[in-house]
């Protein structure tokens, strides 16, 4: 028994710095946040000491603005486009790399290399590469002098601007989700594989009836963390297209690829209307675990039917 309660006392011993941290740094901030949406919050508002309590004004506000409206169903769009092409790139680089291909070892660290690299550095160097290094090339080869072109400059048109956005989302990120792919992969009993090969059956229906069942829990886990990534990304969207280029929504003017993040933060900093941003961060988290749980919900049904 007094084993028992010296195990418990330093559990909680090394648990308490980092419980207080998290208390400290999300909890709190995350209900002061919650209040804050339902005031008059701002930089003068806290300097002149007249916070005032105006209930769902903010949010009533932010689900009329064109500009947020428009932020989900471009932010929904990219999240769509996003995961499929991550989770089916990753699926493919996993396979290949779980094949018996020579140096595979080395691949896979050079798939996942890319997910290292910081999403605002990110940003930069393929901005770099869309706006200077394919001109260059369309300069340098005839059959390419399309791309020299400044009218088909990828990050010049809304579309583009938004696979733009996809490919490096798929290029940082499909590495990491390569590695929980070849987990699950690796744990096929390889016996499977060699009856279904007794039995006749060729690699795409092993792929089919064997490693995709076999797998499902991955595509579960895959799926989530890909659509929270997507929904929540920022970092690339600031340095990449940096909201823009312009287009119209509603009769009003707006930046084209403007995330949900984005325009959270360029309400709240850019703007200075703090509340309504931190009112638009709720509808955000809102949205997000509401989508996050009907998916899960979904694969989980679909593991029990494969």
């Amino acid at each position: 028994m007094k084993k028992q309660k010296n195990s418990s006392f330093i559990f909680w011993l090394f648990l308490a710095p980092v419980l207080f941290t998290f208390i400290m740094v999300i909890i709190i901030p995350f209900f002061m946040g919650i209040f804050y949406s339902f005031t008059n919050w701002s930089s003068s508002a806290r300097a002149n000491f007249t916070l005032q309590w105006i209930g769902f004004t903010n949010f009533r506000t932010s689900l009329g603005d064109p500009t947020f409206l428009y932020s989900f169903l471009i932010t929904t769009l990219y999240t769509v486009l996003n995961v499929v092409v991550i989770n089916a790139t990753a699926l493919i680089l996993a396979l290949v790399v779980t094949s018996k291909l020579k140096l595979r070892n080395i691949y896979r660290v050079g798939f996942f290399i890319p997910n290292l690299i910081g999403g605002l550095v990110l940003g930069y160097i393929w901005q770099f590469i869309f706006n200077n290094a394919l001109p260059a090339i369309g300069n340098a080869i005839p059959l390419l002098s399309g791309l020299a072109n400044p009218e088909n400059l990828i990050l010049s048109k809304v579309g583009s601007s938004v696979a733009a956005l996809v490919i490096v989302g798929t290029w940082q990120y499909a590495g990491y989700i390569m590695m929980i792919y070849i987990a699950a992969i690796e744990g096929v009993p390889e016996s499977l594989f060699e009856a279904a090969t007794i039995d006749g059956a060729n690699e795409f229906q092993k792929f089919l009836k064997i490693t995709v069942p076999m797998v499902a829990q991955a595509f579960t886990i895959t799926m989530f963390l890909t659509l929270v990534q997507s929904f929540k990304q920022f970092d690339v969207n600031v340095s990449l297209t940096a909201g823009g280029p312009s287009a119209m929504f509603r009769n009003t003017p707006l930046f084209g690829t403007e995330l949900l993040s984005l325009n959270i933060y360029n309400t709240a900093f850019i703007k200075n209307m703090l509340a309504e941003g931190q009112a638009r961060a709720v509808i955000f988290f809102a949205v997000l675990v509401v989508v996050s749980v009907v998916q899960v919900t979904i694969n989980k049904k679909k593991e029990v039917e494969m």
